[in-house]
C-alpha cells in the first residue's frame, strides 16, 4: 500500500490531523482540571470540536471525493488517541473507573493492529464502519457528560454510560467479523 501527498494534503485528512493535534491542549488543560473551575468549559469546547471536526471530515471526504487510504488510517487513528487522552486524564481524576478505560484503550489496541495485521493481508486499509462510529459518539457523549459534571446516577447518564459499555463490546466484535471476512475473500481470489 502507498500513500502519496496529494491523497495525504486533503480538506478531510487535515480535519482529522486538526483532531489529533487537539489531544495536546487537551492533555495539559487536564492539570488545571480541580484547580481552575473554567478549564472543565474549555475542555468541554474542545471535545466538542474535535467531534465535530470528526463528522465533517467523513462528510467532506465524501462529498469532495477525497476518500483516501491516508484517510483511513488517520482517521480512526486521531478518534483512538483523541478519546483515549481525554478517557485516561478522566480516570485519572476518578471522573471515569479505570475498567471503563481499560475496555476502550484494549478495544482501541487490538483494532489498531488487528487493521495493521489486515492490511498487510489483503493490501488496503479497511475503513470504519458505522458501528464503529456510533461507539466513539456514545462514548463522546459519556465523556461530554462527565465533563459537564452531570450526576453519574441520572438516568441520561447512565444510559448512555451503559449503551457505550454494550457498543464497545458490539463494535469490536463487529470488527473482527469484517476483518475475517475479508481475509476470507483474499484467500478465495
Amino acid at each position: 500500500m502507498k500513500i502519496n501527498s496529494k491523497e495525504f494534503l486533503t480538506v478531510s485528512n487535515l480535519l482529522s490531523l486538526l483532531r489529533l493535534l487537539l489531544a495536546i491542549p487537551i492533555w495539559i488543560l487536564f492539570d488545571y482540571y480541580n484547580s481552575v473551575y473554567s478549564v472543565k468549559y474549555w475542555l468541554f469546547a474542545l471535545c466538542l470540536f474535535a467531534a465535530v471536526t470528526d463528522i465533517l471530515d467523513g462528510f467532506l471526504a465524501r462529498k469532495l471525493n477525497q476518500v483516501t487510504e491516508a484517510g483511513k488510517i488517520i482517521d480512526p487513528l486521531a478518534d483512538k488517541i483523541a478519546m483515549a487522552v481525554v478517557v485516561i486524564r478522566l480516570a485519572m481524576y476518578d471522573e471515569l473507573p479505570l475498567y471503563y478505560l481499560a475496555m476502550i484503550v484494549i478495544r482501541d489496541v487490538l483494532i489498531f493492529f488487528g487493521g495493521i495485521y489486515v492490511t498487510s493481508k489483503i493490501g488496503k486499509v479497511l475503513p470504519s464502519n458505522i458501528l464503529g462510529k456510533v461507539t466513539v459518539l456514545i462514548i463522546g457523549i459519556v465523556v461530554l457528560l462527565t465533563l459537564l459534571q452531570v450526576d453519574k446516577k441520572s438516568l441520561v447518564f447512565s444510559s448512555f454510560y451503559y449503551f457505550s459499555i454494550i457498543m464497545i463490546v458490539l463494535s469490536f466484535i463487529a470488527y473482527v467479523i469484517r476483518a475475517k471476512e475479508y481475509l476470507q475473500r483474499k484467500k478465495t481470489v
